[in-house]
């Protein structure tokens, strides 16, 4: 048989199979992540062009969350530009089937392009052995869970690295016969080095070389795309999406309200009968939520970074994730059923009549409750998972002590190349677990009451809020103590204190810290004393949307009514639900934190550090100033401008900071799994060596002088380690 008849007869056969595979799988997966997910009222169905240009830009196409980390993310960039680079030759592949010697239109004979392919093919192999050596390197059968690919589908990951180094070898194979055959591609340097190997072997042979290996060539690149389609390698298709549809930049900081699918935030005065609080099965999550579960690369950089992980949590970002995926796709062919209906709604609940046509497999996963104890589960470890990081397929999806390790420190979602948003889906599974099962930890149930009743976590009386101005030498204006009705033209700031700034000792040398140094600068302020109230972040992060509400409609109708405009705060999570949240409900104010301000201040010679502190000091960036509201700056500067003032950074800083452990409500919960986070982090500061740790939240203050504390007693740390906020290091070089 003629060659180029050969060709052309099984390339056609093997394409249409392969093609009308991968459509089927492409028509599957549309219909279970877009069809049988709820509306995504929270973002358009149409970005925006300026959005969609921007995040494909500096997110696909530049690569920017993948090369910060530097080695894997320029093999990565290696091996996608590479594929973009050689798309030009899976046409040309395509068309040498059905005719000789066939080149890309116009620019396909140009020497630069001909050596920018081989150039891109050369970097395509490089990137594959240095993928091949970090995994290698980071074994999870050597490493267990202190490998970031404990969990992954490493025989999966082997198997693609091997189909990429086959679509590199046949394409070089190919296109040297090629050369052999009909000469030209100047510029292939590649290519023509292969050529020089196969031309001993004889026209005829080259022939039929180049005739088998662009088959070959176009074959691997078709099963290749099915291998993608069927695994987690589907990030290549899904990751655009995803990245489009994003919550950027608001992925981290404010949480989404429960949307109704009409669009509307949920009313919980008079809520519909079929709203869903929170998500209690797959079916519950949005179509959005659906793509970020089948876009997870299983990389394991937010499992590297998760606190809670660290600290032997059974919480693992990638594992929660990859749990939730694999659990869709096994209720798949139920989703696609009911989603065939037309009406989503109505046959949302657990259709007996669809159930019934399901196999055994199916119906049995359909029985499992998404969020559920593990406890007494013959293959559940101390840690959730086996040696190999997988979870066997009985019992809850997602460990309820997993699920309430989480702190929504943002460090996942950060870390995340493909911009999964992992907080949004926790909370929205904790929303479900509190306000429908009622099943949360003990420990919430008392704060939970003293939001409710007494307007702060730790359940003091609201008369107790003006007791820390009894301590400072200064007046202190009051909002009402006038009889004003708004807040009076003269004053620059109301200074919302917060609950921690109230109450808690070492808080309220903060805000008397800050209260003196805006006295000092001339700024004019005022409080809202007894008519400040918890902001409702802890039961918005434990879950209790409902309370949150309550609470942060109390606040705006406040603010509102008073005409507040700017407000300082000390606490990063009152800065976010005052500055970030609020708005949803008509509250828009501008916040600053006490950080932003007092650095302006200094700018501006307002203030003036005058004795030195010769002291070494390192920073901790609090989650909620610095990943979730990009505050990195402003602390440092104020620590910085302290004559004689050593800063030192932590290994974990900036953007990559670890968390105390307080955030997601944690403050409120007993730590009884794994080692405690507040005493990692505090480890890592006394690693620095330096004399003082300077903080710029309150809970981020008690977390890490109990941590101090802890190592005090064990002997591990110098009595005169001391933790201050960064408002009483200023003031103790302001004051002369």
């Amino acid at each position: 048989m003629d060659p180029a008849l050969f060709r052309a007869i099984l390339g056609t056969v093997i394409a249409l199979v392969c093609l009308g595979l991968a459509a089927r799988r492409g028509q599957v997966l549309f219909g279970i992540i877009k069809k049988s997910g709820r509306p995504t009222p929270d973002r358009p169905e149409s970005p925006m062009a300026s959005t969609i240009v921007e995040t494909q830009s500096v997110e696909v196409l530049g690569q920017k969350k993948l090369l910060a980390w530097t080695v894997p993310g320029i093999a990565h960039a290696f091996a996608f530009w590479g594929f973009l680079v050689l798309g030009i030759t899976v046409v040309e592949a395509f068309g040498e089937i059905y005719m000789e010697n066939w080149y890309f239109p116009i620019i396909g004979t140009w020497p630069f392009i001909l050596f920018i392919e081989d150039l891109f093919a050369v970097l395509v192999l490089v990137g594959i052995v240095v993928f091949a050596i970090i995994r290698l390197r980071n074994n999870p059968a050597k490493q267990g869970r202190y490998s970031r690919f404990f969990g992954s589908h490493t025989g999966a990951a082997w198997i693609v690295l091997g189909m990429i180094f086959l679509v590199v070898f046949t394409l070089i194979t190919y296109r040297g016969a090629k050369i052999n055959n009909f000469g030209g591609m100047e510029g292939a340097f590649f290519s023509h080095w292969a050529a020089g190997i196969l031309e001993p072997l004889g026209h005829t042979a080259n022939e039929w070389i180049e005739s088998v290996f662009v088959i070959a060539h176009v074959t691997v690149i078709l099963v290749f795309l099915l291998i993608v389609l069927h695994s987690k390698h589907m990030h290549v298709a899904t990751a655009p999406l995803n990245v489009m549809f994003s919550r950027r930049p608001n992925a981290l900081g404010p949480l989404l309200p429960i949307y109704y699918n009409d669009g509307q935030p949920l009313n919980f005065e008079d809520p519909p009968e079929d709203a869903a609080f929170g998500v209690g099965r797959i079916e519950d999550f949005k179509w959005k939520d659906l793509l970020d579960l089948a876009t997870c690369t299983e990389c394991g950089r937010c499992q590297s970074q998760c606190p809670a992980w660290a600290t032997d949590k059974p919480l693992s970002p990638k594992l929660m994730i990859m749990d939730l995926r694999d659990h869709l796709f096994a209720e798949a062919p139920y989703l696609l059923a009911t989603a065939a209906k037309g009406n989503r709604d109505e046959f949302g609940e657990h259709n007996e009549e669809v159930a019934a046509k399901m196999s055994a497999t199916v119906t049995h996963e359909l029985e499992r409750p998404l969020v559920g104890s593990r406890e007494g589960d013959e293959h559940k470890s101390t840690d959730g998972y086996d040696a190999n990081g997988h979870r066997s397929h009985e019992g809850p999806v997602i460990d309820e002590d997993a699920l309430w390790s989480c702190t929504t420190c943002g460090a996942c979602v950060q870390q995340c190349p493909v911009d999964i948003e992992h907080i949004d889906h926790f909370v929205d599974m904790r929303r479900h677990m509190v306000m429908l099962e009622s099943d949360f930890p003990a420990e919430l149930g008392g704060m939970f009451k003293n939001v409710e009743q007494k307007g702060n976590p730790w359940g003091m009386n609201a008369s107790m809020r003006n007791d820390w101005i009894q301590e400072v030498d200064f007046d202190i204006r009051v909002f009402g103590m006038e009889g004003e009705d708004e807040i009076p033209d003269d004053v620059e700031y109301l200074f919302w204190v917060g609950c921690a700034g109230a109450y808690e000792d070492r808080a309220k040398a903060t805000t008397k810290a800050v209260a003196e140094l805006l006295h000092t600068a001339g700024v004019e302020f005022m409080v809202l004393g007894e008519g400040e109230t918890c902001t409702g972040d802890p039961a918005r992060r434990a879950g209790n949307e409902f309370l949150f509400q309550m609470q942060a409609m109390q606040n705006v109708e406040v603010l509102n009514e008073i005409k507040a405009k700017k407000i300082v705060v000390t606490c990063p999570h009152c800065l976010n639900t005052v500055g970030r949240e609020y708005p949803q409900l008509g509250g828009n104010y501008e916040v600053v934190h006490h950080s932003q301000l007092l650095a302006s201040l200094l700018s501006d010679k307002k203030l003036t550090p005058v004795k030195a502190v010769s002291e070494d000091v390192t920073y901790h960036d609090p989650c909620y100033l610095g990943r979730h509201n990009k505050i990195y700056v402003p602390p440092r500067e104020l620590v910085a401008s302290v004559p004689g003032v050593n800063l030192i950074e932590m290994e974990k800083s900036v953007e990559k900071s670890f968390c105390c452990g307080a955030g997601g409500a944690r403050m409120w919960m007993e730590e009884t799994i794994g080692e405690r986070v507040n005493v990692e982090r505090t480890d890592q500061a006394l690693a620095t060596g330096a004399s003082k740790i300077a903080v710029a939240c309150p809970f981020c203050n008690v977390m890490i002088n109990d941590g101090t504390t802890v190592r005090k007693q064990e002997g591990k740390a110098d009595e005169s380690v001391e933790v201050v906020d960064i408002a009483s290091l200023l003031l103790e070089s302001v004051k002369e």
